[in-house]
């Protein structure tokens, strides 16, 4: 894993990530795809408290399991100034 890059597991509420890559196996992965989680995607951490993490993905709320999380590589986005 780069510098710039963590686990989904260890994002705060309320930040905006864009995911890096997928660490898990085939079924896995095509299971995040087809909820819309792609290499690529822009989304926001609603909830990461204790129990499932929830997301903002395109306008749809996701609720991952931290094993799922563990596995998803994320990159932060930088705050645009005005």
């Amino acid at each position: 894993m780069s510098v710039n890059t963590l686990p989904l597991s260890m994002v705060k509420e309320g930040e905006n990530i864009r995911l890096v890559r997928l660490n898990a196996g085939e079924r896995m992965s095509q299971r995040l795809t087809e909820m819309g989680l792609t290499p690529g995607t822009e989304f926001t951490v609603i909830q990461n408290t204790t129990g499932p993490l929830l997301l903002l993905v395109r306008d749809t709320r996701l609720a991952l399991g931290r094993g799922m999380a563990l596995k998803i590589v994320v990159e932060q986005l930088c705050e645009k100034e005005d």
